[in-house]
C-alpha cells in the first residue's frame, strides 16, 4: 500500500494539476456548456472536489463543517444514492455560485482533507482516497476535452495554450502483429496496484489466431477514406451509423475544417495544418468501423488488444474496439453509491482502451477500460486495425 505522507502528496499534487489545467482560461469559458456531454469548467472543479467531502468529510471526519448546505446538489453528477443534483444538461446554467467560490471551495475541502489525513486514517478511508483521485484524474482529462470542444466551437477558434502538444508522429514503420492461438490471461491482477473495479475478474479467454498493427491509423489514412468516398458508401457502415452520418451531416472528424481545398484541424495550439503521419483522432466507434471496412480489416476486440498491447506503443489515444463494455466473469458492484460508479452504465456502450495525450500521469494502465456510446468522438479516440 502507499504510505499515507506519500498518499497525501498525491492527493496535493492531482488537487493542484486540476487548478493548473484552468488557468489558461478566461472567467467567461469557466461556466459554458455548448453541449450535454461537455460540462462547464467550473463544475468540474466543483464535482471533484464534492466527492471527497461527500465520501470521505461527511461520514468520516467528527464534526465536519459543510461549506455550503447546496454544493451537494449542484455538483452532484449521477449518483441516486446521494440525492437531488442539477441535472445535467443545466450546468451550465449555473452562472452562481461564482468560479472565485468554488475555488473556495475548492480549497476549503483541501485543507480539511489535508488535515484530517494527518491523523491516522482507516484502510476504508486510504481506499475512498485513492478512488477520489483517481476519479479526479478522470475529470482532468476530461476538463481538456471539454475546453477544446468549448473554445473549438467559437468562432474565433482561440488558443487554449502553446504548449499543449496533441499530434504526436508515429516515427517507425508498419507491421502486423501476429498473436498465435491460445489461452490469454485478462483484467487486473496485481493487488498493490490501483484499479477500478470494471478491471476486476482475472480471467481467461480463448483467442483464434490474429494479427493486429503496430501503428494507429493516421490523418493522411483517414484522408485517403474521406477522398475515396467512405462517408457517402452504405456500404460500410453499420445501419445505425449510417443513419447518423446523414442526420448530422457528418463528412469528416471532429474538428477538420477545410479552408481553399486543404484540411486543417482545430488543436489547443489553434487552427493548423492537418500532420497526415499523426494519429486520427476524434472519431466515432461509428466511423472507426467504416474505416476498418473500407481497409478491409476490422476493430480488435479488447481481449485482442489487451493480449498483445506489450507489442506496440500505446497512450497518445483512446483506440475504439469492437468489444461491447459489459461485466467481467464474477464483476459485483460495490454497495451504496461507489457501486454507480461503473456498474449501471454496462450497457449499450463500447470499450476504448489504452489512454490518450489528455490522459494525466500515473492514469494510465493496460488493463483501463475506458467506455463511451457509439457516437461520441469529443475525446481523444482513434483506431488501429486488426485481422
Amino acid at each position: 500500500m502507499i504510505e499515507t505522507q506519500d498518499l497525501v502528496s498525491f492527493f496535493l499534487e492531482t488537487r493542484q494539476h486540476t487548478e493548473n489545467i484552468c488557468k489558461p482560461l478566461e472567467i467567461e469559458d469557466y461556466v459554458v456548456q455548448p453541449i450535454v456531454d461537455v460540462s462547464p469548467p467550473k463544475w468540474h472543479l466543483g464535482h471533484t472536489t464534492w466527492f471527497f467531502e461527500e465520501f470521505i468529510l461527511k461520514p468520516h471526519k467528527p464534526g465536519y463543517e459543510l461549506f455550503h448546505e447546496d454544493f451537494a446538489f449542484v455538483f452532484n453528477s449521477y449518483y441516486e444514492n446521494v440525492g437531488k443534483r442539477v441535472i445535467r444538461n443545466d450546468r451550465g446554467n449555473l452562472s452562481r455560485p461564482g468560479v472565485a467560490k468554488v475555488y473556495d471551495y475548492r480549497h476549503y475541502v483541501t485543507d480539511e482533507l489535508s488535515t484530517f489525513l494527518a491523523s491516522e486514517i482507516t484502510p476504508e478511508v486510504e481506499e475512498l482516497l485513492i478512488i477520489g483521485i483517481h476519479h479526479e484524474k478522470q475529470h482532468q482529462e476530461l476538463l481538456i476535452t471539454d475546453i477544446k470542444y468549448i473554445l473549438g466551437n467559437n468562432p474565433l477558434l482561440p488558443r487554449y495554450n502553446d504548449s499543449f502538444s496533441e499530434n504526436p508522429v508515429q516515427r517507425f514503420n508498419l507491421e502486423w502483429i501476429t498473436m498465435t492461438e491460445g489461452i490469454y490471461g485478462i483484467g487486473h491482477n496485481d493487488p498493490e496496484a490501483f484499479c477500478f473495479d470494471n478491471e476486476l475478474g482475472n480471467h481467461k479467454v480463448y483467442l483464434q489466431e490474429y494479427q493486429i498493427s503496430n501503428k494507429l491509423i493516421t490523418n493522411g489514412e483517414y484522408l485517403s477514406f474521406i477522398n475515396s468516398g467512405g462517408y457517402q458508401d452504405f456500404n460500410l457502415w453499420h445501419a445505425e451509423g449510417w443513419d447518423w452520418i446523414q442526420q448530422n451531416k457528418i463528412t469528416q472528424p471532429m474538428y477538420w475544417h477545410q479552408v481553399d481545398k486543404e484540411w486543417y484541424l482545430y488543436t489547443l495550439q489553434g487552427l493548423q495544418k492537418i500532420d497526415k503521419e499523426a494519429p486520427v483522432s476524434h472519431i466515432s466507434y461509428f466511423e472507426a468501423y467504416a474505416f476498418a471496412q473500407w481497409k478491409e480489416c476490422r476493430l480488435p476486440t479488447e481481449f485482442e488488444w489487451e493480449a498483445a498491447q506489450s507489442r506496440f506503443n500505446w497512450g497518445s489515444r483512446w483506440e475504439w474496439t469492437e468489444s461491447a463494455y459489459l461485466p467481467y466473469p464474477g464483476y459485483a458492484k460495490a454497495p451504496g453509491a461507489i457501486g454507480e460508479y461503473n456498474g449501471k452504465f454496462m450497457v449499450n456502450q463500447k470499450v476504448l482502451r489504452g489512454g490518450s495525450i489528455a490522459t494525466p500521469a500515473k492514469h494510465t494502465r493496460h488493463t483501463y477500460r475506458n467506455f463511451f456510446q457509439t457516437n461520441l468522438r469529443w475525446q481523444f479516440t482513434g483506431l488501429r486495425l486488426a485481422k
